[in-house]
Parts: structure tokens; sequence; C-alpha cells
């Protein structure tokens, strides 16, 4: 019951928002031909049907119905229009804010009104301006959207940074690791291009390689049609993995128990058919030249509302001895909320998680996207005390199948002497 009048509430509030920008798109093309107007009508409100369309039939089929790439765009494709008609709603709500007061103040001063040509009675009409300014502003945001999926969604980038560690072995220095997360095997489109980012990573030539979690969105058989493109990552000290908060299927509404379980041990099969080697809060050395440093690997801990499944105790267990410390650990909350109140010698923690929100801004020293209001550690390379943190923006995409801003990331770490 609940959860139909949620639907039907926000299926009001849906038509409400198409009918309010409509009001400011009519103004805004009153000037041109009959006919434009018409053809622009018509295309606002068949694009309007379709969108609707899609939110009642997402709401009334199973959430299995449709595979996770095509329910991924069906998402974006109800969400990206909407979005940038909440923002032509913001901008005529000033102007009806601006009529609001006018009325107001015609009541003692009428002539602060205009007399309507038609009716000769007293009006406070809209602002063409703003009127349009609200569709080109919409109109804009949904083209940069529609230009994330189609050039953002798989254009890697390759980031190399330098990490100095006093306490780092001779045989250490210089040791190149690559660092994927999340992947999100289930939102993919462009399998061709996925394999092009891995064909990309093992040009690098990685002496080691991480993953830091979220292989999938929710479901083990995501990754199914990916598992020859991954296990082309390849390393000569191995290639080492943790789950991310996606891999546990928590966000999936499943049958029973028993079937969210079974999906959690296809997934663990699956780090196993790629060849990768499963952290599950552990430790193990990595071994060159007689040296060692230590590697740790946790289950996914997040700060707040996200699971703490993660052990970081257990996984520290006998590390003592590691000159250096290496930390694998999905969401970066878990350094600030752990590794530094705590753990003084981990040395430097590799993450990923927030996918810098697939949206945002970086240019030379310019760096902002909406999510670092959300997490104080959100992209690149951060240091407090010697402890070292390097948050990646993420291979895939979830929810919107695009990046703008913020591409995608293939991470190469160069461990130096300090």
């Amino acid at each position: 019951m609940n959860r139909t009048f949620f639907f039907l509430i926000l299926t009001f509030i849906l038509v409400a928002i198409d009918w309010y920008v409509w009001q400011g798109l009519r103004l805004a093309i009153r000037n041109l031909s009959p006919f434009t107007q018409r053809l622009v009508g018509g295309a606002y409100w068949g694009l309007t049907f379709l969108t609707l369309l899609s939110y009642i039939g997402m709401q009334l089929l199973p959430a299995d119905y449709f595979k996770s790439s095509t329910r991924t765009f069906v998402i974006a494709f109800i969400a990206i229009p909407y979005l940038s008609k909440l923002l032509a709603v913001l901008i005529l709500l000033i102007d009806d804010i601006r009529r609001f007061f006018q009325l107001i103040v015609s009541f003692f001063m009428p002539s602060a009104a205009t007399i309507s040509p038609e009716t000769g009675e007293h009006v406070i009409p809209r602002s063409q301006f703003l009127a349009t300014t609200a569709v080109v502003a919409g109109t804009g945001l949904m083209g940069t959207f529609a230009f994330g999926i189609l050039s953002g969604a798989h254009d890697y980038r390759i980031r190399r940074v330098k990490v100095p560690l006093k306490n780092l072995p001779r045989a250490f220095h210089g040791m190149k690791i690559a660092q994927l997360s999340d992947i999100h095997s289930g939102s993919f489109f462009n399998k061709t291009a996925v394999k092009g980012g891995v064909e990309m990573l093992m040009r690098e030539k990685p002496d080691i390689a991480f993953f830091t979690g979220d292989l999938v969105n929710d479901r083990a058989v995501e990754v199914r049609d990916y598992i020859n493109i991954f296990d082309k990552v390849k390393a000569p000290l191995g290639v080492h993995s943790v789950l991310g908060n996606h891999d546990y299927g928590d966000y999936f509404q499943w049958p029973d128990v028993n079937a969210k379980n079974n999906n959690l041990s296809d997934l663990r099969k699956a780090h196993q058919l790629l060849d990768w080697n499963l952290m599950l809060d552990e430790n193990r050395a990595i071994r060159v030249d007689g040296e060692e440093i230590g590697l740790i690997g946790i289950q996914n801990w997040g700060a707040g509302n996200f699971a703490k499944y993660g052990n970081l105790q257990k996984a520290y267990q006998h590390t003592e001895d590691y000159p250096v410390k290496i930390l694998l650990s999905h969401d970066p909350s878990h350094w600030g909320a752990q590794v530094l109140p705590k753990y003084k010698d981990i040395d430097l923690a590799l993450a990923g998680h927030t996918h810098g929100m697939q949206f945002g801004v970086e240019i030379g020293k310019l760096k902002w996207s909406p999510v670092q209001y959300r997490y104080k550690q959100w992209a690149g390379l951060y240091e407090e005390n010697d402890q070292y943190l390097y948050v990646n923006r993420g291979f895939g995409y979830l929810g919107y199948p695009g990046r703008v801003g913020i591409l995608p990331e293939i991470t190469i770490l160069e461990l130096v002497k300090a």
C-alpha cells in the first residue's frame, strides 16, 4: 500500500513538473511560427509521454525483467529529462516569486500591473527572458548528460602518481602498481570500448595489480560476459582484489536469503575465474629479491549507513614486521574512520567507491564534484602524517551510464623511497 501511494504521489509530481515547464516553454517559443511551435510542442510532449511510460513500466515490471545494462539506460532515460526540467523549474520559480511580490504590490499600486490587451484586466505577465533562460538551461543540461554518455562513459584516462614511502625496501623502489576500481560490469553497453580500456592498462606493464571493489552492480551474473576481458589483467606479482558494497547484493530484492548467499558465492568464483586473489579480511606478503612488504585486504567497510562487513583488526594480525603495509579497502571513508586513528603504520591505502560522482570539473588544479560534500577524500592522492590514501575515480559507472568531467580511470602508482 505504501509503495502504491508513493508511486501515485511521485507520478503526480512528475506530471506537475511537465506541465509547469511547458508553461515556460510556450512563452519562450511564442514568437516562432505556428508550425515550429507545434513541432516543438509535439517533441516535448512526445518525449514526456515516453519518459512517464518508462517510469511506470519500471515500477510495474519485476526488478529482474531487464538486463542490468538495459535497466541502467532506462533509469537514465527517465532521470536525465527530469533533472533537466528541475533546473528549468528553479529558474521559472524565480520568475513566479517575482510575480507574486509584484501582485501584492499591485493591490496597493495598480500601476505595478500590466493591462491585458485581450481582457483589459490588470495582470502580472511572466518574463520571457527568464522563460527562455529556463528552456536553454534545461536543454543544455540534457545535452551535457547525453554527451557524457556518448563520449565520457569509456574515455579512459591513465593517471600516474608517485608515492614516497620512508621505509620502502630497496627492491620495491620504482615498483609499478596498477589499480582498477568500480568496474560495475552490469552497466556496460560497449564491450569493445571496455576491452580497449583493459588493453590500455596492460600496455603499462605493471609489476602488480589491485582491484578495489564493485565488480558488479548487484548480481554475479552481470560479469559473466566480461570474464574473458578482465582475465587479461595480469601482473608478475599477481592481481589482488577486495569486495565493494555492491558486490554483496544488498541493493537487490532477492527471493530469499539463500539466493543472496549463493550470489555472493558465485561472485567469489568469478574472482577465481579471473585469476584474481580475492582478499577477505586477510593479509599476505609481497616478495621481491628477498625483501617483502605487507598487503592487507578487507571486505567493504563504509562510514555512515554503508555496510561494515570488513574486519581490519583481523586482517591486520601478524603484519607488524612488514616495513611497509598497503591496504585495499573499497570505501575511502574507512581511512579516516579506522586507519588514521588506530593503524599508524599502514603506509598506503587504496580505495574507490565515489566514482567522483561521474560529474564534476577537473581542469589543472581545479577539482570539484558534488560528491566532495559527502566524502572528504573522493579522488586522487591524500596524505596525512606520512600516511597516504589514493581514491580511484572508477573504471565503470552506475545509475547514469556516462561521465561528465570526471572520466573513468586507470591508476598507475609508482612506489619510491622517500
